[in-house]
């Protein structure tokens, strides 16, 4: 079995000790260290009695043991239940294959000593591409009969023994011809109990390189390109005496790494493999093989190659170097890992592009795939195989680099991205600078070698990413969150959410965002509120934030907009033409009126562009998270079916309850109680008339509609919505200002605006909605610093003022998100609230029904806990769903955060919290 995760491919592997070997004495054994790679398949093989289960237990984990006995007994209520032995070992199998798909270490405690036994194991280590590794206890049959005889839940007939100790010593010559890639012999008592364990790291794993990296695609010889491509990169040459480049370092610190191919085809083989050669020794740089790496070594060592396909010019021009160097040559690329795990496992660099399920992994089809990838079996009309499109299927969480088929561009695609694009064939040298995914290249000076099949805009790379597809949602998900962890959806939430997108939604292209959930702050125990400042300063305060912004609670519905520069913008990011969009928090077109879009939509655009917010971020799009104004417009029929019926209903009864109890208090009888308490219900009653009626406002086109942008969620290439909110307010005011009017009929600049009435009229009646009446509105807001007394009691008195003008209240925000609690010695601990909203009197009885005060000690028992652990998880996917749209992955990536809040939304919880 072919391993390079821990050896190359030719080094030997650990050779047991002869049958005749004599086993060290009791006295003065040197303890032994037995290398075992860190994911990889450990089987045990001795006779019964021979210690198998006591060292597991000494040297490996509990849970990474998987023993025989143990299966015996759950299939059979008796470890020592041979008859049961069938069905234990389909069990043992079956939990081994399992935690090798997982990507455990795991160890098999059973005898081992025949080779089918042996057979079934190996064979499952190959079929997940793990490294087999035996440890045979070779133990003196005395002493294992010795130690089944002092068990008393142990009987065996005598010659069980003797008979699986014969078997073992025939075994010992051949395991490595059965498959184990490593063979650790252990003879005598002595020499197992001096044993240990020593996990080593497989080759392909460094993930504890985190980068920067500049990874290059093939080169072909191309040593001159390579050179200009480093230096417009940034790397510094160094030459040797002859003026050669030996090595290339970056004042940054940053590591090129190359995708293989370095050879062949081109003009200057030898120059390529002594500039990389030098920065791999140099610890500058690292390297993948490429399939002609791999051709040219079997050639240098003497085996029998067919030289094609550019091979010749490599031979030709490596014979004119010295042997010294061909012999550096040949060890450099004997010594080639098929494919590297890089910053956490966020990256995969090899040469012809890898899936998931090979990361990591170690065996001749994972480096079979890493060196010529995958092919259908068919050729095309020049005769050359066909790949199989293995990138437009993938849809791991790591981004896949490699190269390999040449393409025009290159382009992500699905999270993967082929870096190929035909340096030696006239095309030019890329490089993509990770982590900020950006794009390098050089032209090529000439056309060094005629292609056989021109470059063409289908190939793998060269496409946009894959459309969605029902896998990417349908079921049970987990999302990976770089804010909040692994964030569950379950089946029931997926399909109810599958419902709404696909039915109502916009085209997912543009939905790269929806708002979360705010959970309300913490239950005020003040007289007569069930929601208060203070409660929301405190809970802050108890999690170690000292700055605050309290922004005004504005009478609409969430929104969000994208915003297009011109007509062209939307379609090179999102691939849909248009101006832009407008959506509820369900992912929902906001109007049903795409004339009132578009001149919403104009209006932002046209206060961007005089404001210069498209200049200052460098984009042609913006992401905003808004209020659009009134309620009325996006919840008329809610508000006829459910709030005016009750008004309406409350205000036909009670005042012909009023009237009869005023009659029959004139006849004499005592309903002084009753009727108090009447009156108190009709003052309740049009106070909750009045207070829905506060978000109700005719509209007719762009006149009476108001929209109160908060936050600038994203532009190109950026998250903004981690930037601190003093910044977003900062630059929502100056979108407000440049909207033509502010809302004192003031122009931009403070001027007044000859004709305009506030009220939205000129002065001879005409309609100034679509000139001077602005649209978009300023959101008020305080800061506030806990540390300070005055600071706190002005933010409050705010709140006061807001509410009891008809206001709905404040969202609480820190300052500066996200933001997590902290732990004992300065740990960081769990997600912060983003923001928390303080709801005023008045406008929870839109929310609790007219007469809510009445019962504010059982309300006061609501439980917050779910909504709270919904809007964390929400505000972590969503932010999440940004970050991967700065990062520019494909579609599926972002639309599987997008798709999970909508999912969430699903979740049984109190819709007035």
């Amino acid at each position: 079995m072919t391993d390079d995760a821990t050896a190359p491919d030719d080094a030997p592997a650990a050779a047991p000790a002869p049958d005749d070997a004599p086993a060290p004495g009791s006295a003065g054994t040197a303890p032994r260290r037995l290398p075992v790679t860190d994911v990889s398949l450990v089987v045990l093989i001795g006779t019964s009695g021979a210690g198998k289960s006591t060292f597991a237990r000494r040297h490996f984990l509990p849970t990474q043991v998987v023993s025989s006995d143990f299966c015996r007994g759950l299939v059979a209520d008796d470890e020592n239940d041979q008859s049961a032995s069938a069905e234990a070992f389909d069990l043992l199998h079956y939990i081994v294959g399992k935690r090798l798909a997982a990507g455990r270490l795991t160890v098999v405690d059973a005898t081992n000593v025949q080779p089918e036994a042996r057979r079934q194991l190996v064979a499952l280590a190959r079929a997940h591409d793990v490294l087999p590794i035996a440890i045979v206890l070779d133990v003196p049959p005395g002493v294992c009969a010795e130690r089944n005889l002092s068990r008393p839940d142990r009987r065996m007939p005598a010659h069980v023994v003797p008979r699986q100790h014969r078997e073992l010593r025939r075994s010992l010559r051949g395991l490595e011809r059965e498959g184990f890639r490593k063979v650790h012999v252990l003879r005598g008592e002595a020499e197992v109990a001096a044993a240990g364990i020593e996990l080593e790291k497989r080759y392909n794993d460094l993930r504890h390189l985190t980068g920067p990296f500049d990874i290059v695609g093939d080169i072909h010889g191309c040593r001159s390109e390579l050179e200009t491509l480093l230096t417009r990169l940034g790397y510094h040459l160094a030459r040797d005496g002859r003026g050669r480049p030996v090595d290339a370092v970056h004042p940054g610190g940053r590591t090129a790494v190359f995708v293989g191919d370095l050879v062949d085809r081109g003009p200057d083989t030898p120059g390529v493999l002594r500039l990389v050669m030098g920065m791999v020794a140099a610890g500058h740089a690292l390297c993948v093989p490429g399939n002609h790496e791999n051709k040219l070594g079997r050639a240098m060592d003497g085996k029998k190659v067919t030289v094609s396909h550019g091979l010749r010019e490599s031979l030709d021009q490596l014979a004119d170097e010295p042997e010294e160097f061909k012999v550096e040559v040949r060890a450099f690329m004997r010594g080639l890992v098929s494919h590297y795990l890089l910053d956490g496992g966020a990256l995969v660099v090899c040469h012809a592009g890898l899936p998931e399920r090979y990361h990591g992994r170690a065996s001749g089809r994972v480096r079979s795939h890493a060196l010529y990838g995958e092919t259908t079996g068919e050729t095309d009309e020049y005769g050359l195989p066909v790949r199989y499109p293995w990138a437009e299927e993938y849809r791991g969480r790591a981004l896949v680099v490699y190269g390999h088929t040449p393409v025009p561009t290159a382009s992500f695609l699905n999270n993967t991205i082929c870096l190929d694009t035909g340096c030696v064939f006239g095309g030019s040298l890329t490089a993509l600078r990770y982590p900020e995914r950006e794009l390098v290249g050089v032209e090529a000076e000439q056309e060094w070698y005629a292609p056989v099949r021109p470059l063409h805009g289908d190939a793998p790379g060269a496409r946009e990413g894959r459309p969605l597809d029902l896998a990417d949602v349908a079921g049970r998900r987990v999302v990976e969150t770089a804010l909040h962890g692994r964030v569950a959806v379950r089946e029931e939430n997926a399909a109810a959410a599958l419902e709404v997108m696909s039915r109502f939604a916009l085209d997912p292209r543009l939905l790269a965002y929806l708002p979360p959930t705010m959970a309300p702050s913490p239950t005020s125990r003040r007289e007569g509120y069930l929601e208060h400042p203070e409660e929301a300063f405190l809970g802050y305060r108890a999690d170690g934030v000292r700055y605050l912004v309290c922004e005004e609670k504005h009478m609409g519905s969430r929104a969000v907009l994208l915003v297009a520069r011109d007509g062209a913008a939307l379609e090179r990011r999102f691939g849909v033409a248009g101006p832009g969009a407008i959506w509820t928090r369900t992912g929902r077109a906001f109007l049903d009126d795409e004339e009132l879009t578009g001149a919403v939509l104009g209006r932002v655009r046209s206060a961007a562009e005089r404001s210069g917010l498209f200049e200052e971020l460098g984009t042609d799009w913006l992401l905003l998270d808004a209020e659009l104004m009134p309620w009325s417009l996006k919840a008329v029929e809610l508000l006829r079916r459910q709030y005016a019926a009750v008004g309406a209903a409350a205000g036909a009864a009670l005042p012909e309850v009023l009237s009869a109890l005023e009659q029959a208090a004139a006849r004499g009888l005592d309903l002084g109680a009753l009727a108090s308490r009447q009156r108190r219900r009709a003052a309740d009653a049009r106070a909750f008339t009045e207070a829905y009626r506060r978000y109700c406002w005719p509209t007719e086109g762009l006149s009476g509609i108001r929209l109160a942008p908060f936050q600038l969620l994203a532009a190109e290439g950026t998250n903004l919505a981690v930037r601190p909110h003093d910044e977003h307010l900062a630059w929502i005011d100056r979108l407000v200002a440049a909207d033509g009017t502010a809302a004192d009929g003031t122009a931009a600049d403070g001027s007044a605006v000859a004709g305009t009435a506030t009220d939205g009229e000129t002065t001879d009646g005409k309609t100034t909605a679509d000139t001077a009446t602005p649209v978009l509105h300023r959101t008020g807001r305080v800061l506030v610093d806990l540390e300070d007394e005055d600071s706190t009691a002005a933010a409050t008195a705010w709140w006061e003022e807001l509410t009891a003008a008809g206001g709905e209240g404040m969202v609480v925000k820190p300052l500066v998100s996200p933001v997590r609690t902290v732990r004992g010695e300065g740990r960081p601990g769990g997600l912060v609230q983003p923001g928390v909203k303080v709801r005023g009197r008045e406008y929870l009885r839109i929310v609790y029904g007219p007469d809510y005060t009445e019962h504010l000690e059982r309300l006061r028992m609501r439980s917050l806990g779910h909504k709270r652990s919904l809007a964390l998880r929400e505000y972590a996917l969503g932010l999440e769903g940004l970050d991967r749209l700065a990062a520019g992955e494909p579609l599926w990536r972002v639309h599987e955060p997008v798709f999970a809040v909508l999912a969430l939304e699903s979740e049984p919880v109190d819709p007035r919290l």
